[in-house]
């Protein structure tokens, strides 16, 4: 599969030509399974009842990898997306924090109120808002802002409210209903949550356990690999939001190995970056190489023909992937 059929690398600006070598790295859609399971993301449908973190063991054990993570823990009794990265994926996954989430919720009402006073207060709550993070949470418990891109009533039955929250990252629902409840006077809790979506993943990117404990024993014992390959996804897949930067084969192995990108090196990449801007770094292929900071502007680097470019933020290819053409002591040595 070719670059171009990834979003963010289908209209970049090109400032240089240079061609790939085939015998070197995977089109992202095109890798072999074995590589697939080191870099790979899935959209699981988590159930209720058990721990995010136990769903992640399960799933290192239904696909056999000893390395898997996270992002964005779902309670125990909640349900809906949760992205688990494999491998080296897990260390993009902190790109997702970068979208919006989007939640189902069943909020109860402690008391009967008119509709008309409900859906006036909840309009109240779109827009910024205050949280202070629950006493369970994992973080730091300072009152902060958060956005509330939309929020609705999709049903009511007597003191039962369908909700539909789309929100930045970082936002308590379960609170969010409880403040609602506050300024209604009446007081609200939250019955049931379910997620489905989590920046550019939505509902139909979920997997569910039993169907990829499936398609792994499939692949595993009939060698038919095109379901499983249809639930894990290439990690490139979450960056469609992200920025993107284009290099030769030349830079690959030296930013594996921690070098800064430099001008030279950049063959193609986003109009629009602005210094200070997160991008990704991918090979000819379409492969993510690393997640980095712009020091230069799209504009900048274009007329540039040397200087730093991008600073690393995180290393996601394993190193020697690609030939080494470099030397010590330097950011990148051009064949």
């Amino acid at each position: 599969m070719q670059d171009g059929q990834l979003p963010q690398l289908g209209n970049l600006l090109s400032i240089d030509d240079d061609v790939t070598d085939e015998h070197y790295g995977y089109h992202p859609f095109s890798r072999p399974i074995d590589v697939l399971l080191d870099y790979g993301l899935i959209a699981l449908d988590k159930p209720a009842g058990p721990t995010s973190h136990e769903v992640v063991a399960w799933v290192k054990r239904i696909l056999a990898v000893e390395g898997a993570g996270h992002s964005g823990t779902l309670d125990p009794p909640t349900t809906g997306l949760l992205p688990i990265g494999l491998g080296e994926a897990t260390k993009a996954l902190t790109v997702l924090l970068l979208g919006p989430k989007e939640y189902y919720a069943i909020a109860r009402l402690h008391a009967s109120m008119p509709s008309r006073t409900i859906h006036d207060v909840i309009s109240q709550f779109r827009g910024d808002i205050y949280q202070r993070p629950p006493q369970r949470s994992s973080v730091k418990r300072e009152v902060r802002v958060r956005r509330i891109y939309e929020l609705e009533v999709l049903e009511e039955h007597g003191r039962l409210l369908l909700l539909r929250v789309l929100c930045q990252a970082g936002t308590y629902v379960r609170k969010l209903i409880y403040d609602i409840g506050e300024v209604l006077g009446s007081g609200a809790s939250m019955v049931e949550l379910r997620r489905t979506r989590v920046s550019m993943l939505d509902e139909d990117d979920m997997v569910r356990l039993h169907d990829l404990y499936e398609a792994y024993m499939l692949w595993k014992e009939k060698g038919e690999e095109g379901k499983l390959r249809s639930m894990i996804k290439p990690i490139e897949y979450a960056l469609r939001h992200v920025k993107a930067v284009v290099i030769r084969d030349s830079a690959v192995d030296s930013i594996c190995h921690g070098a800064q990108l430099a001008v030279p090196g950049v063959l193609r990449l986003s109009r629009d970056i602005r210094k200070g801007d997160l991008v990704g770094i991918y090979t000819l292929k379409g492969e993510l190489v690393a997640l980095a900071e712009a020091m230069m502007s799209t504009d900048e680097i274009a007329e540039a023909d040397k200087g730093i470019a991008f600073t690393l933020k995180r290393v996601i290819m394993k190193p020697n992937t690609y030939p080494k053409a470099w030397k010590s002591g330097k950011s990148i040595k051009m064949n």
